[in-house]
């Protein structure tokens, strides 16, 4: 059985360039950096922790972890 020939796909379409988004597209990535700096704003305006643990949360993210050793609840 013979393969089908191939075809060059950078021929036909140069490859740098970007394809252009939509409209939607567009207004989703708004609403994404939007709602990202509002986050961080947020983060911001809280208060630091003194003494506390480094890193995320462990009650939200499920693992405790203290000198290499690892408990979840």
């Amino acid at each position: 059985m013979r393969d089908a020939p191939v075809t060059e796909l950078s021929e036909t379409r140069d490859e740098t360039a970007p394809r252009p988004l939509s409209d939607a597209a567009r207004r989703a990535l708004a609403e994404a950096e939007a709602r990202r700096a509002q986050s961080l704003k947020r983060e911001a305006e809280r208060p630091k922790e003194l003494g506390g643990r480094d890193g995320l949360d462990p009650a939200r993210y499920g693992d405790w972890e203290v000198k290499g050793m690892a408990s979840d609840f």
